[in-house]
């Protein structure tokens, strides 16, 4: 297709060169049809690419995001704790649709333009290699041009994309808690907030746009230095009879021909710093060490009898804090255990540990008499009924929130299970009872 361009500027030669002159009206109408030919199939030839590029381009950004979204799944709780959910949901999704642009429209935008640059640049030295001389002597202004804006912007890209990061973060924090932010009426204190970090972004933003500004408008001039130098050189020519005019004209067609590539190829550069910056912060994720499979270790032997035991646990979430300092206990089957204590003095933990959230820095943990870090996840959490602090429900109806566990429990098993939690009468009096869709985290239940 970046071929095909050059056809018409030596068609508009041959016109303007032969055809014309000589008067040869038997011919011109169809070398007119071969120029708009020309076009016709490039533009053809770019249906189908951007046909092709679109289905190929909706695959790859559906398997990053596939695999981002798995690799999220695989990382321990531990790396969490350390992060903002805004943050991770600004890269799985702005930050993926940025590295799909360079992946797929940088890459295809790329190649074309350095065939076409090739194509034309050739044709212009066939043509006349000393007026092609002067056409492409901008080429290495334009390189160090390039070079210089990189090195500057590539830090003000990144920038950018923590800014955007920091203020979804805010951003989901503030919809997720709206109820608590109107308790406590400090709408104006949360809006003011999320207008400095707005302002952040846009600082963020302007400081890219300033070197921009000065970069796009001087490569633009450099590009118009080569149809000067031509239109200086080639005139020069034409008046002292060493070139054909029809071939100036040609030169003028295959010179726009030639600088259109590289002001894409500057456009590019922009696109792939961004990309860039947006890619650094997926593969921070794509790198992160995975919790070690649910499947490794081996499995809880059944009957499961529930008899736990604590020998001198320490752990720390943060290294020198311990949270548990040489914890021992016991619980026997059938036993009903309260811990009481402070806030932060542990009780979550303890159920942590024990579901392998979290590994203990020291001690045993035994179940049924088997050590804790002995046993493969997914079979130990699978015998634990666990019930968090602060209940979830995801938005969905209610078999969907109950079958969470196992998606192919029957409506008997579910209602086995309401009935055990004492929910049964509650659910049977909702509109719809299992299909009552309960909101994002149960907002639509009452009672």
């Amino acid at each position: 297709m970046a071929a095909s361009v050059i056809v018409f500027p030596l068609v508009t030669k041959h016109i303007t060169g032969e055809i014309i002159p000589n008067r040869q009206f038997d011919v011109f109408l169809p070398w007119v049809l071969i120029g708009l030919l020309s076009f016709f199939i490039k533009d053809a030839l770019n249906c189908a690419r951007i046909i092709l590029n679109n289905h190929f381009e909706q695959r790859v950004i559906f398997d990053i995001r596939s695999d981002l979204y798995r690799k999220i799944q695989r990382l321990p709780l531990r790396w969490f704790d350390s992060r903002r959910t805004g943050d991770v949901m600004t890269r799985v999704v702005e930050d993926v649709t940025a590295m799909e642009r360079i992946l797929i429209d940088g890459i295809e935008l790329g190649l074309i333009s350095i065939i076409q640059i090739l194509a034309v640049g050739i044709t212009m030295y066939w043509l006349d290699p000393t007026v092609a001389l002067w056409a492409t002597l901008p080429i290495p202004f334009l390189a160090m041009g390039a070079w210089i804006y990189t090195r500057k912007a590539r830090g003000r890209y990144k920038a950018q994309r923590d800014a955007s990061s920091d203020l979804n973060a805010v951003l989901h924090d503030n919809i997720a808690g709206i109820r608590q932010i109107k308790a406590y009426a400090a709408e104006k204190d949360e809006h003011e907030h999320f207008n400095g970090l707005s302002g952040a972004l846009r600082k963020a933003t302007l400081r890219i746009m300033k070197w921009w500004a000065f970069y796009n408008p001087s490569m633009s001039f450099f590009n118009s230095t080569g149809y000067v130098l031509v239109l200086g050189f080639g005139g020069y020519a034409v008046m002292q009879g060493t070139m054909q005019f029809d071939e100036l004209l040609t030169f003028f067609l295959l010179l726009s021909l030639f600088y259109e590539p590289v002001s894409k190829l500057h456009q590019l550069n922009q696109m792939a710093l961004s990309s860039r910056a947006a890619a650094d912060r997926v593969f921070e994720i794509l790198d992160s060490d995975d919790e070690p499979d649910a499947a490794s270790g081996d499995p809880l032997p059944r009957p499961v009898r529930g008899a736990v035991e604590f020998n001198n646990v320490s752990f720390s979430y943060d290294k020198g804090q311990p949270t548990l300092d040489e914890v021992s206990l016991i619980a026997e089957p059938g036993q009903t255990i309260a811990l009481a204590g402070s806030t932060g003095a542990g009780k979550s933990t303890i159920v942590n540990l024990l579901c392998r959230f979290y590994e203990y820095d020291n001690g045993s943990v035994l179940i049924d008499g088997k050590e804790l870090n002995t046993l493969a996840k997914g079979s130990l959490r699978d015998a634990i009924g666990y019930v968090t602090q602060e209940a979830f429900l995801f938005n969905g109806t209610v078999r969907e929130n109950l079958s969470l566990a196992d998606r192919h429990a029957n409506d008997d098993a579910i209602w086995k299970a309401l009935e055990a939690a004492k929910a049964s009468e509650f659910v049977r009096a909702l509109p719809e009872q299992l299909d009552t869709n309960v909101g994002e985290r149960g907002v639509k239940l009452s009672g």
